[in-house]
């Protein structure tokens, strides 16, 4: 039966903390990136559409816009669609890879500083987007994160057993 007592300002940030870390029914990002075997970083499994460093800078570029443009007024998207995506499915060094892992772990690490900050109220309007808050962009980074480590997570096993 639900239960229709408002749900409370902490109560309401540990659900979005829980649903960004991942965990349950969601691929957690540290544990989906580590240990990703260099050699197959690039390599377009067959039935897989992307390489884990196209998957991987999707998702830095991806959340990386979410943050920016929560906390910047004056930041521009990049253009939809070549602008989320690299250019070529191998990434240009290994640093390029650890890099943007690094990059993408740090952008999740503000939007969990975001969560738990009680300054910042989530379900207000973004004072220069009214109509965005930030449990709806929060909620975005999630999904969209979700989404993508689970292709992540299915490529890694794929090219596991094609390289065995």
């Amino acid at each position: 039966m639900y239960d229709a007592t408002p749900m409370t300002d902490s109560a309401l940030r540990a659900h979005v903390l829980a649903i960004l870390d991942g965990g349950g029914a969601h691929a957690r990002a540290r544990e989906v990136l580590r240990g990703f075997p260099w050699r197959k970083v690039g390599v377009r499994a067959p039935g897989f559409a992307h390489s884990a460093w196209e998957l991987l800078e999707h998702l830095r570029i991806g959340q990386n816009d979410i943050v920016r443009f929560g906390l910047e007024p004056r930041y521009r998207s990049p253009k939809w669609p070549s602008g989320y995506w690299p250019k070529s499915p191998e990434p240009p060094s290994r640093s390029a890879w650890s890099d943007s892992a690094r990059s993408f772990l740090a952008d999740l690490g503000a939007c969990r500083r975001i969560a738990r900050d009680r300054r910042v109220d989530l379900l207000a309007p973004i004072a220069h987007s009214p109509d965005a808050t930030w449990l709806y962009e929060l909620l975005l980074v999630a999904d969209h994160n979700a989404y993508h480590l689970g292709q992540l997570m299915q490529l890694r096993r794929a090219l596991e057993a094609m390289y065995v």
